[in-house]
């Protein structure tokens, strides 16, 4: 009986030995999940620095993003203006290249348009530039950014062509102005001179020249002479054709259709040149002398030298 109760109990004093390296095992474990449990939690704040980090990156993007693609569209509706304004100012250059007439008014008005749209187009420049420098600093590469970017630069540079482009043609229009210019002046000196000879010409062909004076006065500026008659009798006035310029008044017949005589009575005055006497009546005025009115210009001026001789 004794013996079996020995036995029965080896076992339990043979298990005692086992539990020393179950508690290093269960120890080593322990510091292990705590050293994998440190550096998750190492990893775990990383991660959540890394995340917020992010998250404000992002924000930072997405802001300077849409600051970006704000001044983007601002770029283009400046781009949009200055392209109405070419529009305009060609219209207005086609307009003035059709009158082919280039007022100084009118030019000024132009080249004060183109050069406000180069202005605008340099403003424009800056404004992409610097968007370009805001991209480039804050990292922001996108390519719909990068192409919408490009696109803005190449319509500048069609911008830039166009203005060089209407700046040409206004140019090469006031030189054709300024040529026309010379030919219409030279025109207007040419027709000047013409009408100048015409007027010149119509005062020579209107004009006649008088002289009014008794016969001895006449006789004495060799305009007459006595001819005929028989011992001094019956001598009749005739025109020697001997004209002294000197003596006769110029009348021109446009403006003005009287000569006026001292003598009292319409007898008293006699007309010696040959004018039609249908051209002409002797009338006395109101202050009691006579006076030759001219009724027909045209047939009296024919005859240009008119020698009124008169009884006084």
């Amino acid at each position: 009986m004794s013996t079996t109760l020995e036995t029965d109990q080896e076992p339990t004093k043979g298990a005692s030995p086992m539990r020393g390296p179950a508690r290093i095992v269960i120890a080593v474990a322990m510091v292990t999940l705590i050293g994998a449990t440190a550096v998750l939690f190492v990893k775990y704040r990383q991660a959540s620095t890394n995340y917020l980090d992010m998250r404000a990156a992002e924000e930072t993007a997405r802001t300077q993003y849409a600051e970006a693609f704000n001044a983007i569209g601002e770029i283009q509706d400046s781009l949009s203006s200055i392209g109405a304004d070419e529009k305009a100012v060609a219209l207005r250059s086609q307009s003035l290249q059709t009158e082919r007439r280039l007022s100084e008014p009118s030019r000024a008005e132009v080249l004060e348009s183109i050069a406000l749209m180069n202005a605008s187009i340099q403003r424009t420049k800056e404004r992409i530039t610097d968007l370009e420098n805001s991209l480039h600093t804050s990292g922001v590469k996108v390519k719909g950014l990068e192409k919408m970017v490009a696109r803005l630069k190449k319509s500048v540079t069609e911008r830039e062509e166009q203005v060089a482009l209407l700046t040409g043609q206004v140019n090469e229009l006031q030189t054709q102005v300024a040529g026309l210019e010379t030919t219409v002046k030279q025109d207007q000196d040419t027709i000047l001179a013409k009408n100048q000879a015409i007027d010149e010409k119509q005062r020579e062909l209107g004009t006649v020249y008088y002289v009014v004076g008794d016969k001895k006065t006449l006789k004495d500026n060799g305009l007459i002479e006595s001819k005929g008659g028989v011992l001094g009798l019956g001598k009749t006035v005739q025109l020697t054709g001997n004209f002294n310029g000197q003596v006769f008044t110029p009348l021109n017949t446009d403006q003005d259709l009287v000569i006026h005589t001292a003598a009292a009575k319409v007898t008293e005055v006699k007309v010696l040149s040959p004018q039609p006497p249908s051209s002409y009546e002797l009338r006395p005025e109101g202050d009691g002398s006579v006076a030759l009115h001219i009724i027909d210009p045209v047939e009296f001026r024919k005859i240009k030298h008119v020698i009124i001789m008169t009884n006084a």
